[in-house]
């Protein structure tokens, strides 16, 4: 099932990438919740919320990529460990690792990831982001929540 999830994840997350590149023009928004969500075409040549974004050269796309492998390998040999216990991590571990897998076919393909999540009150926005980001975001949130669980049972005990 956790590798069932990794290709979920990657197959809607480049789904709706290509969507937009083909529905809108870079940097158009479309207001779907008037004061609260957009859709907005962007791209990101950095990591999350733009972390070396304004940074430029080789080195930058060889970071990310070789960060992005090692990840993957990593949580792939995790899910192979942890096959036949908690479903939970499992299926956490799948959601991550679909977002980066995602994420990185973005980067292999154009050099950067295409965000298009825009949520803002007012003038406020949070930074774009895109499906591979959400996965790996409820992912890790399911890691933290299932550790905390996990040891409130220990103390119990």
């Amino acid at each position: 099932m956790p590798y069932l999830i990794i290709i979920m994840v990657v197959a809607l997350d480049q789904a709706t990438k290509v969507w937009i590149a083909k529905t809108f023009t870079l940097f158009e928004s479309r207001e779907v919740i008037p004061g609260l969500f957009n859709l907005t075409y962007l791209t990101n040549s950095g990591a999350a919320f733009g972390f070396l974004n304004g940074q430029h050269g080789i080195w930058r796309q060889v970071f990310f990529v070789a960060t992005a492998l090692i990840a993957l390998l990593v949580m792939i040999i995790a899910l192979r460990r942890l096959r036949g216990q908690s479903r939970a991590v499992s299926w956490a571990v799948a959601l991550i690792a679909g977002g980066a897998a995602g994420n990185l076919i973005d980067r292999l393909r154009q050099g950067a990831v295409v965000d298009f999540l825009d949520f803002y009150y007012h003038a406020h926005h949070w930074p774009a982001f895109n499906l591979a980001d959400s996965a790996i975001t409820i992912g890790v949130t399911i890691l933290i929540l299932e550790q905390f669980i996990s040891g409130r049972h220990k103390d119990t005990k």
